[in-house]
């Protein structure tokens, strides 16, 4: 089971973060300084896989963000891998080619994606295009929404 997802540049900001085991504000901003830290000193040809404390560290740069999840010691980290691969598939369908302003201005629309593929740490949805559908729906009230405030 995922314990949690980061997002973060290249620069070391952090653009999006979703936990699913409780943990302390305080314990979060820590875990997520040392590990943003400790990812971004590795070097691009070691391993995407690390032990940190009693979980597994998954990692994966794509672009300008590296992607890291944490998972439990008995978890598959391929499997991961793969989890973290998809999402950005399902981010790049979405925006085109997504980019860090993507992240930064629909924030919510990448929440809603992660949200609709992972269900308390877990896989709920393998189908992009089920996902996707899903998205879209969500555009589609969101903008009906708009139109009734407006009048």
């Amino acid at each position: 089971m995922l314990q949690f997802m980061l997002l973060f540049s290249r620069q070391g900001k952090l653009r999006l973060q979703k936990w699913y085991v409780p943990y302390q504000d305080k314990l979060k901003k820590k875990v997520t300084r040392e590990l943003i830290s400790t990812v971004l000193g590795r070097k691009p040809k070691m391993c995407n896989f690390l032990e940190w404390r009693d979980l597994k560290v998954v990692y994966k740069r794509y672009a300008k963000f590296h992607f890291c999840c944490a998972i439990e010691d008995t978890d598959n980290e391929l499997l991961t891998l793969e989890i973290i691969h998809r999402y950005v598939e399902l981010l790049d369908k979405y925006f085109g080619s997504v980019c860090e302003l993507d992240i930064i201005f629909n924030f919510e629309k990448a929440y809603f994606m992660l949200d609709e593929l992972l269900i308390g740490g877990e896989i709920q949805e393998t189908s992009k295009k089920n996902v996707l559908k899903a998205i879209q729906a969500q555009d589609l009230l969101q903008e009906a929404e708009l139109d009734m405030q407006i009048r």
